[in-house]
């Protein structure tokens, strides 16, 4: 299909801006999707909240984030956003919407003229509801955001797997850095905040703690977490934005990353690369492919194997690790993926439209 300019929707949670303010993986990767493909000559039309800023054109419906207000109920204000976004997309005449919003608008899809592409943001297939709704709507196209993430759903009509992209210019290279070690990511027990409390105590070193507690682990968070912060040997900041991210990273003599559930991709593991952060990462979902076992950090299967990886984080070169995430992670390069998988289902839609 000859095309040099795409039409192209981005349809973004609305749970936090776009991009975020501080939390809100999905929301930055849209973020950085837009710019990306705006830099690359095409046209982007991003659905999302009102007071968010992302590169091409903002549509929205919905005031603010859904996390910030209290007032909006969240299951009808996602629908009222991801039906105005699907009309928009037919009045707009757009080439493609890419969904980024979970299984909500995939009922929906087959009710537009333009094609819906969505990318798999991973933790949705560990819900019951999720992957009944995903096999239901199985011949749908769809990007894997690693190849370990297919696992979860093997059956799906999968298109291209692409990496998530994060700006390397906001992520400052550090070759000499502190001796503290960090934990980035929800605080709870599926992410394994309370393991790496124990690997930082294991191996004589100062945790830093940071990033929101989940609704549902406050509990395992007030049981098992705040007991062992005593702001010496363990701190905890909070959520953080994306100046303090990148000081944190930097500073860290290594990312603990001891997740207990796999995860697809795993954002912040390319952040910490991109400071030139080893990161310590348990054996599970992505973190091998994400991970170069040996290069950037070391990939284990125990606690004991962390502890003992920790004393091997001098041999690793911090300018390669750099290196390595511009290479693998850049936020062009996943909008340079993002464009052939939409040309190959426009090409597969000319194809069937002909074939008809």
């Amino acid at each position: 299909m000859l095309m040099t300019k795409l039409r192209i929707g981005l349809l973004a949670p609305v749970a936090h801006r776009t991009p975020p303010d501080k939390y809100g993986p999905w929301e930055l990767v849209v973020a950085n999707l837009a710019q990306g493909l705006v830099e690359l000559g095409h046209d982007v039309v991003v659905f999302a909240t009102a007071d968010s800023r992302p590169a091409g054109r903002l549509v929205a419906v919905v005031p603010g984030p859904l996390s910030e207000r209290p007032d909006l109920p969240p299951r009808p204000y996602e629908l009222i956003h991801i039906g105005h976004a699907l009309a928009a997309a037919d009045a707009l005449g757009l080439d493609l919407l890419h969904n980024h919003h979970n299984y909500l608008p995939l009922p929906f899809a087959g009710l537009i003229r333009t094609p819906v592409l969505t990318t798999l943001h991973g933790a949705a297939l560990l819900e019951p509801d999720a992957r009944a709704a995903y096999r239901r709507f199985r011949h749908l196209p769809y990007v894997s955001i690693s190849d370990a993430e297919r696992a979860g759903a093997p059956e799906l009509n999968y298109v291209a797997t692409v990496y998530n992209g994060i700006r390397l210019d906001a992520f400052t290279p550090v070759e000499t850095p502190g001796e503290d070690l960090v934990f980035l990511g929800r605080v709870g027990r599926v992410k394994g905040a309370d393991l790496a409390i124990e690997v930082a105590r294991r191996s004589g070193r100062r945790l830093i703690l940071a990033g929101p507690v989940p609704e549902g682990e406050r509990e395992f968070f007030e049981t098992r977490i705040r007991p062992a912060i005593d702001g010496r040997t363990v701190e905890y900041v909070g959520e953080v934005g994306p100046k303090e991210r990148d000081v944190l990273l930097g500073r860290a003599y290594a990312l603990l990353h001891l997740v207990r559930a796999p995860e697809p991709f795993g954002l912040v593991l390319a952040e910490a690369q991109a400071t030139g952060t080893p990161v310590v990462g348990f054996r599970r979902g992505a973190v091998p492919e994400v991970v170069e076992d040996g290069v950037t950090g070391f990939v284990v299967d125990t606690v004991d194997e962390a502890v003992r990886a920790l004393e091997r984080i001098p041999a690793l070169d911090r300018r390669l690790i750099r290196r390595r995430a511009e290479a693998r992670f850049s936020y062009r390069a996943m909008a340079e993926g993002y464009v052939a998988a939409y040309r190959t289902v426009l090409d597969r839609q000319s194809r069937e439209a002909a074939g008809r």
